[in-house]
Order: C-alpha cells, then structure tokens, then sequence
C-alpha cells in the first residue's frame, strides 16, 4: 500500500489555468510579440504553452500584465450596475484568465523545472503575488454583489432557475472570500495581507532548502559496498553516479526515495543503511544555512495569528471548518482508532523481527533501530512467506505498468491514450499524449514526468497546465475547455530499463487517479470543476484508483516481465499476496503518526519564543507510545505537505480520511463480482471523477452508495481486523 508523498494541488493562491488568446499590453505598449506567455498559444498543438520559447525571464513581466488584467477583470464585474448570476459569479469564474495560464505554467515549472533562475524568480514574486491576491478579495463592491449572490442560492436552486451546480459556485466563492477576509476592517485586511505575504516568502523558503538537501547530499558507494541489492538497484546507484560526473566505478545514493527505501530494506552493510537513513530523515536541516525548523516555527506562529483573526482558537480549528470532517476532534478520532490497532500490528511485527534474529543467532547493538526496520522486514518476509520483493520487480517495467493503468482507464471509463512523440513536452523526459472518450472525441491532454532528476520536487504529484470548463469567454476557440493534466512521479531511471517495486506502482496509479480527477472532469464553471473540492475528498479519486493494480485480472495481463514477456508466474502472485499484509502495521504508523503530530501541532494555543519542535515531535509521539524502531514518515523540516503550503496544513489526515471512502467505494465494484462491472464504473464516472465540487462531497457519496461510509473496509484493507 502506497502512502503520501506530495500533495497534488497546492493551495489555489493562483487561480486554475485558462488560457485564453487575448491581446496583451502592458502601459499601452504591445509585449505579447516578444514574451511567450503573453501571446497566443493558439498555434500551438492543442494550445499548449510553448515550452521551448519559455525562459525564467519571462515570467515577471508576464505575471506583471496578467495581474493587472486580473484586477481590471474584478473591477468590471464590482463596477457593472448588473447583479444577476452570469454578470457577477460567471464572470468571476472566467476572470484572471491570463493570470491562472501563466500561474499554472510557473506552478508546474517550480515542482518540475526548479532551475536556481525560475527560484529566483519564485523568491521574489512570492509575496508580490499573495499580495495581488489579497488585494483581489477586497476590490471595492465585489464582495457585496457576491453575498447578495450568495443569499439567494437556496431559492434560486429551488425555483429552477439556478442549476445545483450554479448555487454551489455562489457558496465556494462566498466561502473563499469570507475565509480570505472579506468582512474583516481595512486594518484587519492589512494584517492578514502581510501574513499571507509572510507565508508565501517562508513556504517558498521551506521548499526550497528541501530541494536544495536533497540535490546536494551523495553518498558515493563501490559496487562492493551495494552488497545484498538487487541488480536493478545497483544499475540505478550506477546511473545516479553517471549523472553526477563521478568515477567509472562509482556508485551514488542520492535522496530520493525510490533509491533510499530499496537500499534500507536490501543492503547489507547496517552502517550505510544507518548513514543514508539520517540523512534522509535529516532533510531541511542538513545544513546550518539552511534551518526549517526555525521556518516551520515562524510559519506556525503566523498561522495560528491567522485562525485568531477568524475568531478561532487554533489553526487546526480554521482549516478543519472548511472540510467534510468539520472538526480537528473528528480528524483526529478517526487517527487515534487506526493508530491502537496499528501499534499492536506492527509491535507484533517487530516481535516476529527480533524472532528472526535470535533464530539467526544475530544480535543488533541497540535493538532494530529505524534504518534496519525495512531490512529485516525484508528478510522476514522471505523466510517466512518465500518472498522477495525484487522477484517481482522485473515484471514490473515502467513500460508495463503504464500500459496496465491506461488498460484499466480504458476498461472503467472508456479513454483512450495516444501518444504524441512530435510533441514537445517541458523536458525530454516527458511523454505527451492526446486522451479520446469512447466517441473518439479528444476529452484532454496528459503528460507523463516520471524520472526523478536534478532540480524536481522529490514525490508525486498531480497539477494542470488548464483546467475543464464550458464556462468560455465570447470567441474562446473551443480547445480552451480541454483540460491538461500532467502526472509526476520520481523513478530511479534504469540505464536500460526502470523496473518499479510494487509500491511504485501503486504511486504511478494513485497518480493516475488524480489524473482521472481532471481528465473526466465535465462541469460548467472552472472554479468548482477537477480537484477543485475539499481536501478530504481530493484524495478519493486517487487513492480509489491504486486498487486495481493488485486485482489478479490486471495483474496476468500486464505483469510482463521486461526481459521475456513472460507473464508473472500464479506461485510468485500466490506468495506476493500472503505477504502483502506483513508491515502493514509499520506503514500505517509512520503515516498515522504524521498525520496525529499534524493536527496536534496545529492545536497549539501558542507557540513560545522558546518553542522547540524538535522536542515536541519527540515528547509527542513518546506521549502516544510510538513504537520503537519507527519514525515519522516526513519529520518536520521536510514535511512539506504541512509548511511548503498550507494546503494540508492541519490537513495531512486526509489521506486515512478519503481511504474509508475509497475502500468502501471500492468495496461496492467488488460486491458485484467483477471490477471493471460497466454499471458501478459509470456511476462512479458520473458521481466520483466527474461532478468536482459541484455537489456537497457528502451528497455525492451518498449517491454512489446509498449510505453513510462505512470504515470497516479500510479496516480490513489495511489488514487491522480480520476479514
């Protein structure tokens, strides 16, 4: 089971792509000739940035004309005597076009394209931008005509003159605005200004260090030294060294997590194992120049600053409002059940390791310590279930399991992909392709990044270069409503070929989930269409998707190996899933714990000078009896879910939150015997990857299922209770 890495969209501080081919000026004078963002992309293949004309220069002076259009876009609607729904919320929706397109753009180029130019750039407009957007709640008159809106919803929906979908756009947009300030007094408006300024300076820092840790840090092996790794592992260790300049006989571990992990759980030497896990867990604060923890701090004490401005006690308290939970006591209940259960599996697992040991006649200094917890895991789950994981990993091509997800897309919702090798992507790695419905009509456009490399966000991630709409400006071309969806993911590339463990996999289908959120997306008004939703329902999607990759249907079919085409062997499948459970408690509680410290740390009534987080995390998780040998899965100074924006900020729950959901979900395609049955897929279509925020998440639920969710699915997904 595959647990978070990186969130897929951040905060909407820029507003969902929507390019539009508008002439551009800036102080009369014409820029759209010289500045790529600012001209018409309409030339290009499905309207596509044209990435190869890109450089970092351009993105100032593009946000510079954008944000000044957006403002004029504002002040026409407050200005315009009209206050019926397509003048006021309709406009709303398509204003900023230009800003959402070149944001978009910049926002993928920052995850994927991190070059010292574009953080330059990144550093300075930060606060420039939180202040633009600030300053976009509070243009005179706007926010009146918008309550005016907004209190008149439920009639309007009721007498048919507003679709359901027209009254939750006039909810979302009140929302926004009252969570952004809008009945605050002009001095209240400027404080919470300069603390969202501060945010995005410190959350831009925080990203950034991270980035720069893992960049920088290399542990330069001999092939000797790789002792115990599969082949695969060394030839990427081999690779890594390859593209970082080094001997012909050198072997790099760098900090990504597709090579961390496999060396924790193979190789022999403990003192490596040791030496990579610090470091890894040490990210953000490798160096003394570059201190998030401090970060982190000054982030929370301009948080909780923020929740008291709402009237709130916490910040934990702020962001919880807005969710389907509604409360940090519901997110956290949730937690605490799953965190007793998951204490008891993976003490037993531990249990079963020292076992192992003592059988052995091995004695560890210290006990199994965190960076021999995945290695004798490992060795466990061989002698006790004959299992090795890196027998399966040759049948697991990135090539395979791409074609298996984009198989099972076809087979649930109909779409098909081609790939469009003439088409430039932002970088060679990648893969472009046009996406068609069973009509055969082009629905969107998909990108594929999936090697990790110098200057990318480590973890995976979902974004949109231009989000799903019919909402269209008078003349739009009608490609302006196809969405483009881009999935990241961060492989170890293999010199020949990359071979996925089976947790790989189940990210790059987690992935496509998000993706199918975008893709299949088919709303009227931008703002409540694709991943626009709460974010305890965002992860549905996504997480409901990596089901399939472990259904035995998939698994013959596509689980070729890379060599022979020889499909997985029925005993080698038969061993897989008898281990598949074991660690399950250890995985559970290096998330459970995370997403506990979250919401905890955000609880907080104050955050003294002399706060230290460092002793909270620990004197935290001693308070919950963590089990000994597991830390953290993302510790504070790179939990970047939590302070590279406060989009899961207080948030992080929602993981374990949207995985009752999908389960049950899940659990409904199973009841009537076959996973791919056309009625449920065209329900969840309809009600799951189509509908975006145009419901109330939990009307939508109840639609699909016909209930209430029902959290024994997860349970026994998670191997918690029996089945």
């Amino acid at each position: 089971m595959t647990l978070p890495a990186v969130a897929s969209p951040a905060d909407t501080v820029v507003a969902p792509a929507t390019a539009k081919d508008c002439a551009v000026t800036t102080n009369g004078a014409a820029v759209e000739s010289t500045n790529p963002l600012l001209r018409s992309w309409a030339d290009q293949p499905f309207h596509l940035p044209p990435f190869k004309d890109i450089e970092a220069e351009h993105f100032e002076p593009a946000f510079e004309a954008a944000m000044a259009e957006h403002i004029a876009d504002l002040e026409a609607i407050a200005n315009s005597p009209a206050v019926d729904f397509d003048s006021v919320l309709g406009a709303y929706d398509r204003a900023g076009g230009l800003l959402g397109k070149v944001g978009a753009v910049f926002d993928n180029y920052t995850g994927s394209l991190n070059t010292s130019d574009i953080q330059k750039v990144d550093t300075k407009m930060a606060p420039i931008l939180s202040r633009h957007y600030s300053r976009s709640y509070d243009i005179p008159g706007l926010f009146e005509k918008i309550e005016k809106l907004y209190e008149v919803r439920e009639e309007k929906q009721k007498s048919g003159e507003w679709t359901a979908e027209q009254a939750r756009l006039a909810e979302r947009v009140y929302v926004k605005f009252v969570r952004m300030g809008a009945k605050f007094d002009a001095a209240t408006k400027g404080e919470y200004a300069d603390i969202q300024a501060q945010l995005a300076t410190l959350q831009t820092q925080f990203s950034q260090n991270v980035l720069k840790d893992e960049e920088e840090w290399e542990l330069v092996l001999t092939e000797a030294d790789m002792k115990g790794c599969p082949a695969d592992i060394v030839a990427a260790a081999r690779q890594a060294a390859v593209d970082r300049n080094k001997g012909p006989d050198d072997h790099v571990i760098t900090l990504g997590r597709s090579l961390v992990e496999p060396f924790l759980s193979y190789a022999s030497r403990r003192d490596l194992r040791k030496t990579v896990f610090e470091a890894f867990s040490k990210r953000g604060e490798l160096s003394p120049d570059r201190d998030n923890l401090k970060l982190a701090v000054e982030t929370l004490r301009l948080r909780k600053r923020q929740a008291e401005l709402h009237g709130k006690k916490s910040f934990a308290e702020y962001q919880f409002s807005d969710t389907m939970a509604q409360t940090p006591e519901n997110g956290m209940k949730l937690l605490t059940d799953v965190w007793s259960k998951a204490k008891v599996a993976a003490n037993k697992e531990r249990e079963i390791m020292e076992a192992f040991l003592l059988e052995k006649g091995e004695t560890l200094e210290g006990g199994i310590q965190p960076w021999d917890w995945r290695f004798y895991a490992e060795q466990v789950r061989l002698a006790k279930f004959n299992f090795d994981e890196s027998e399966m990993k040759p049948y697991f091509s990135l090539d395979a399991v791409t074609e298996a997800v984009f198989d099972v897309s076809n087979k649930l919702y109909g779409l098909n992909y081609v790939e469009r090798k003439d088409i430039q992507g932002y970088h060679p790695d990648v893969n472009v392709y046009e996406v068609h419905n069973e009509k055969d009509e082009l629905v969107a456009v998909f990108l594929h990044d999936n090697y990790a490399r110098a200057h990318k966000s480590s973890g995976a991630w979902m974004s949109e270069f231009r989000t799903q709409t019919k909402n269209l400006s008078p003349g739009d071309d009608a490609m302006e409503a196809i969405p483009i969806v881009v999935n990241n993911n961060n492989f170890v590339r293999g010199k020949d070929n990359t071979l996925l463990s089976f947790d790989d996999g189940t990210t790059l289908f987690h992935e496509m989930g998000h993706g199918h959120h975008g893709m299949l997306s088919d709303c009227q008004y931008e703002y409540v269409a694709s991943t626009n939703v709460l974010k305890d329902w965002v992860e549905l999607p996504s997480q409901l998707m990596e089901h399939w990759l472990g259904e035995p249907e998939v698994l013959k079919e596509h689980a070729k190996h890379y060599q022979t085409g020889d499909i997985v062997p029925d005993d080698l499948l038969k061993r897989f899933k008898k281990a598949e459970l074991f660690n399950e408690g250890f995985a559970t509680i290096e998330y459970t714990a995370c997403a506990m410290l979250d919401i905890a740390l955000h609880s907080l009534s104050e955050y003294p000078d002399d706060f230290d987080l460092s002793k909270f995390e620990k004197d935290y998780l001693a308070s919950q009896d963590m089990p000994k040998g597991i830390i953290m899965r993302h510790r504070p100074a790179h939990f970047q879910h939590l302070f590279a924006s406060s989009s899961y900020a207080s948030g992080y729950y929602v993981y374990l939150w949207a995985q009752v959901l999908d389960c049950d979900v899940f659990g409904a395609f199973k009841e009537t015997g076959n996973v791919f049955d056309a009625a449920t897929a065209k329900r969840c279509k309809e009600l799951i990857y189509s509908s975006g925020n145009t419901k109330p998440p939990q009307e939508l639920f109840r639609a699909f299922r016909g209930r209430e969710p029902d959290a024994t699915f997860m349970l026994k997904d998670r191997g918690l209770i029996p089945e």
